[in-house]
């Protein structure tokens, strides 16, 4: 489903699926795409996991913070960077690696629409290809 700040349903996990029940997509001076993500201890608990880029921003940045951010609720992992995304589209899994974890989202519950606009914002957040991704 996508709404006016381009909601969208995903889902993710680190070595083992999460089911993400929505994503929302947000634009402006920054690039953010949001998971919200299944809390594997709730049984309706939901866990913000964010993609964030600042592109206005970055050329006063130093080199280390530049790129995607990442923040996931579950962990308390601060400055962790996005280094590599893998899109499988048939199967709708996308495999994410930080400079700390990995994680493996669940894409399934997302309409097709949904994860075509996901997948492209990615790309666009990837605009100095400091992101390795396959499957794009």
């Amino acid at each position: 489903m996508v709404d006016d700040r381009r909601t969208i349903s995903v889902t993710a996990t680190q070595n083992t699926r999460n089911r993400v029940e929505f994503i929302t997509l947000e634009s402006g001076k920054d690039l953010i795409v949001s998971f919200a993500v299944t809390a594997p201890t709730a049984a309706f608990g939901i866990q913000s996991l964010t993609l964030l880029r600042t592109p206005l921003y970055e050329p006063i940045l130093e080199e280390w913070e530049r790129g995607v951010s990442f923040s996931f609720e579950r962990y308390d992992d601060e400055d962790d960077h996005l280094e590599t995304l893998q899109w499988d589209g048939p199967s709708a899994v996308m495999r994410l690696k930080t400079r700390r974890r990995d994680y493996e989202l669940d894409l399934r519950n997302v309409d097709r629409k949904a994860r075509l606009a996901t997948r492209k914002r990615l790309k666009k957040m990837n605009f100095d290809r400091r992101i390795d991704m396959t499957g794009f």
